[in-house]
C-alpha cells in the first residue's frame, strides 16, 4: 500500500489537477448543458471508468507502449479524433431537427452517455501518458507491490476527479436549464456542444507524444 505520509502531497496535487479545466471537464459540461444534470453525472462516471482502464494499463505496464511507440500513439489518437468528430456530427444533427420542428431524436440514454464518456477517455492517449507520469511519483517500492500502489493511487485520483466533474455537471446543467426556453436556444446549445467536440478533436489531433 502507498505510504500514508506520501498521500498528503498526493491528495493536494490530485485536487489541484482535477480542478484544472481540461478535456474531461469540457466534455462533462457539454453533456450537462445539452441533456441535463443526469447526463452530466453519467458522463462524469463514464470518464471515471475510462480513467480506471488507464490506471490498470499503467499498473501492468501496457501504457508504456504508448510512451515508446509512435505508431501505437498515432493509432489511438486517430481513433479518438474520429470518435469526437462523430459526436460533433450527432450534436449538429440533433440541433437541426429541433429547429425544423421535425421529430428530434430522443436524447441519448444515460448508459450510452456513460459509454461515450468512457470511450472518449480511453481513446485519449494523453490520459494514459499523464497517469503513467504522475502516479509513479508517489510510489514507494519498499511499501509493497508497485502495481498495487498504482491501482490504489489511480483509484483515489479518480474519486477526486469524479467528485469535481459531478459538481461541474450540476452547475452546468442548472445554468443551461435557464436558457432552454426556445427551439433557437436549443439549437445553439447543440451547436455549442458540437463545437466543444470539434475543439476536443483538434486538441487531441495536435497532441504530441512526450
Amino acid at each position: 500500500m502507498p505510504d500514508p505520509v506520501a498521500l498528503v502531497p498526493f491528495f493536494i496535487a490530485a485536487l489541484a489537477l482535477n480542478l484544472t479545466p481540461g478535456a474531461d471537464m469540457t466534455y462533462v459540461i457539454a453533456r450537462a448543458a445539452a441533456q441535463g444534470r443526469a447526463a452530466g453525472i453519467a458522463a462524469s462516471f463514464g470518464i471515471a471508468g475510462g480513467s480506471l482502464v488507464h490506471t490498470a494499463l499503467a499498473a501492468f505496464g501496457v501504457s508504456a507502449l504508448l510512451a515508446h511507440s509512435e505508431a501505437a500513439f498515432v493509432a489511438v489518437k486517430s481513433a479518438g479524433v474520429a470518435y469526437l468528430l462523430y459526436l460533433a456530427w450527432k450534436a449538429l444533427k440533433a440541433g437541426k431537427a429541433r429547429l425544423s420542428g421535425c421529430s428530434a431524436p430522443a436524447p441519448a440514454g444515460l448508459w450510452r452517455v456513460f459509454a461515450e464518456g468512457a470511450l472518449t477517455n480511453v481513446l485519449n492517449p494523453k490520459v494514459a501518458l499523464f497517469i503513467l507520469a504522475f502516479l509513479p511519483q508517489f510510489v514507494d517500492p519498499r511499501a509493497g507491490p508497485v502495481w498495487l500502489q498504482i491501482l490504489v493511487l489511480g483509484t483515489l485520483f479518480n474519486i477526486s476527479g469524479t467528485a469535481v466533474n459531478c459538481a461541474v455537471a450540476i452547475s452546468a446543467a442548472t445554468a443551461a436549464k435557464l436558457l432552454k426556453g426556445s427551439a433557437m436556444v436549443g439549437l445553439w446549445l447543440n451547436r455549442l456542444t458540437a463545437l466543444v467536440f470539434v475543439g476536443l478533436a483538434l486538441r487531441l489531433a495536435l497532441a504530441e507524444r512526450r
